[in-house]
């Protein structure tokens, strides 16, 4: 008989095996980490005024950003779909930016716009704070690449193995490689060659974390034990994927496998999918198993990070895991990553069994911004972004329920979203059940209204260190303008 900490299974078997949707209340232990609001009396919303509003949003679109269009045009010729990078693009055209400070952004239209999206948590000090222009500037006085040991990386490294509470650490340039490397150091480490992930997740674009990375459900088998779905191209390797918040699947999983499996890899508060908090004891249960089995467990925080508080989501949740991948809100808007965990794993970089190249990192310009965001993320700091955020989806929630719309606000750190759904969101396949069209339009009537938040339809808003009462105001309020128009 496995041991699991105590109630875990049982309140998830409850959970599981009822037929009314959960409530916050199952909740109360991830409290005040998280935050989950369902409403009361939902009605459903008439979908021929949806079709109507979003039609009238893509024509106001197109008509506010000639400068937008003309960039993209131009943007074709020399990049592929004319964006940097795929999720940048939708149709008919992205808007382009052509300068930010603080909370702002200006397009190329001369449109002041409220960022909410603030580079998916990699602005999570606003744009041009000065403490961050201060340590980059410093850093191109001194050099901005050494490609040898410095007292500049070693310093940075102190301060997140002391901020994350890790052994050891080793920098890298984006989440695609810390997660990259945290997976191959599990391997190694073990010497097995399987891993798991959970359905739906995201983990950047090396080869095994693509698989079943927001699958098409008709490829997709059984919720219970989902098929791997893998895309074209990809050279994955052994990967198995799981369910969150159903442990008695992963027990099975390990039960059959877990002889062969390296590491499970896994965001303790899923973030592409919205929010998706973990039900109460599921974290801590899954530590048990991984502990039982002899599986390397991964939490990547390379979305959750310092937006979920000064210490990480693991510490705010209080499961440990054995390694953790960081990237995004690290690093004050410069690019870096990292990812490091416990002494006894990380020593197979040490004695040779895996290799850790390359050549920007720790650079003393990256490492600028860990020093900043070291001086800035203050334990007070976060908690009044955090208490703007609170508030924001407090206020959001009142207009839901007064205008009885099928939606709930989560919440996770300085992050919130609007789900359009009445029940909760678990999971992939609950994720998949909520009401995309109105998310659409959620989003579009935002934009329009100068609000950018991700285009995913899927993300969640930040507030930033540089946010304050007048942003959250403006959030609130363009929110009550669409509930209006929607039950016009």
């Amino acid at each position: 008989m496995s041991w699991r900490p105590p109630g875990a299974l049982d309140v998830f078997t409850q959970v599981m095996n009822s037929t009314s949707p959960v409530n916050t209340d199952f909740f109360s232990d991830l409290e005040p980490q998280a935050y989950r609001k369902l409403p009361t009396s939902p009605v459903p919303l008439d979908m021929a005024r949806v079709d109507e509003l979003i039609a009238a949003e893509w024509k106001r679109f197109t008509t506010g950003t000639f400068g937008s269009n003309e960039e993209f045009q131009r943007s074709l010729a020399s990049m592929p779909m004319g964006v940097p990078s795929s999720f940048q693009h939708w149709d008919p055209y992205p808007i382009a930016i052509a300068s930010a400070e603080g909370a702002w952004m200006t397009d190329v239209d001369g449109r002041k716009l409220l960022d909410l999206s603030m580079g998916f948590g990699a602005m999570l000090a606003g744009h041009l704070n000065p403490v961050v222009v201060e340590e980059a500037t410093n850093a191109l006085k001194t050099g901005t690449l050494f490609v040898t040991p410095s007292p500049i990386s070693r310093d940075a490294a102190e301060r997140m193995c002391k901020r994350f509470d890790i052994d050891q650490i080793r920098f890298a340039n984006s989440g695609t490689e810390a997660t990259m490397y945290a997976s191959r150091l599990a391997k190694a480490y073990t010497g097995r060659d399987g891993m798991v992930k959970l359905e739906g997740g995201y983990h950047g674009s090396y080869d095994p974390m693509t698989v079943s990375a927001k699958p098409k459900l008709e490829y997709a088998g059984d919720p219970e034990e989902p098929t791997p779905v893998i895309p074209a191209g990809s050279n994955a390797g052994e990967i198995y994927v799981v369910p969150f918040n159903n442990l008695p699947s992963l027990e099975k999983l390990f039960k059959a496998h877990g002889s062969t499996i390296a590491c499970i890899i896994m965001e303790p508060v899923m973030e592409n999918l919205a929010i998706v908090l973990p039900d109460a004891g599921y974290l801590a249960a899954v530590r048990a198993l991984c502990d039982e089995y002899g599986i390397i467990l991964i939490f990547d925080e390379v979305k959750t990070g310092l937006t979920a508080g000064p210490h990480g989501a693991a510490a705010r949740i209080g499961v440990k895991p054995d390694l953790i991948t960081l990237a995004k809100s690290i690093g004050g808007g410069l690019p870096l990553a990292a990812f490091g965990g416990k002494k006894e794993i990380m020593s197979a970089i040490a004695d040779g069994r895996f290799d850790h190249f390359g050549t920007f990192n720790a650079n003393p310009l990256a490492m600028a911004g860990v020093r900043a965001m070291d001086r800035i993320c203050t334990p007070d700091a976060l908690a009044h972004a955090e208490a703007l955020n609170r508030q924001a989806l407090d206020r959001i929630m009142e207009i839901i329920e007064q205008h009885n719309l099928p939606a709930h606000t989560v919440g996770f750190g300085v992050k919130g979203c609007i789900t359009w759904s009445s029940t909760p969101v678990r999971n992939y396949r609950d994720y998949k059940a909520t009401d995309f069209k109105v998310a659409e339009l959620a989003w579009l009537w935002s934009l329009n209204r100068g609000i950018v938040t991700p285009p995913g339809l899927d993300e969640q808003w930040l507030i930033s260190l540089a946010h304050g009462q007048e942003e959250i105001d403006k959030l609130v309020e363009d929110f009550r303008e669409l509930a209006e128009a929607l039950r016009a």
